[in-house]
């Protein structure tokens, strides 16, 4: 296997950037987001002959990113439920008023990331690379082949599928 070559070199200098940015909107720390778009290039190298070209290579990394961010979120999850208890008080500050309200817009976040990652596509993907990496409806609509009408059609519909999903589940 041929782990490296020259044009992956030149997508990487190329869409380094979109898929770290597009990374850390997700997750909201630059770490994380560093660690997950190596994942995402090493993964894009190992998998290069299955990209058929049907969407935009920018799409295809946004993607594979998207899904080593969930899979490492996952991972987080699992760890967190392995920890003592003593350790995670002890790293609780003093002042938890703030740390609640966090938590909410975590918990928030979350959720609607629950329910993106469980849209079809394109909804997932065009609202993903909206809202999260903020790519204009023109490129959104380029690496689809459709019109920029198409684009914005589309993520009004994802949107709309998102709020009713959050209305749906907050319904008591």
């Amino acid at each position: 296997m041929k782990y490296y070559n020259k044009e992956m070199d030149i997508i990487y200098r190329k869409y380094y950037k979109d898929v770290f940015c597009f990374a850390r909107s997700l997750s909201g720390n630059v770490d994380v987001a560093e660690e997950v778009t190596q994942n995402t290039f090493c993964k894009a190298i190992q998998a290069a002959h299955k990209f058929r070209g049907e969407c935009d290579i920018r799409v295809w990394l946004c993607q594979i990113a998207k899904n080593d961010y969930f899979n490492y979120m996952r991972k987080e999850k699992k760890n967190l439920k392995n920890c003592a208890d003593e350790d995670i008080l002890d790293t609780i500050p003093d002042t938890v008023e703030p740390i609640l309200n966090q938590l909410e817009d975590v918990e928030e976040a979350e959720e609607i990331r629950a329910i993106l990652e469980e849209l079809e596509e394109p909804y997932k993907t065009v609202f993903s690379l909206k809202v999260l990496h903020e790519v204009s409806y023109e490129k959104i609509a380029r690496s689809y082949g459709k019109t920029e009408s198409w684009a914005r059609v589309t993520y009004h519909r994802a949107r709309l599928k998102i709020v009713k999903e959050l209305e749906e589940k907050h319904k008591i």
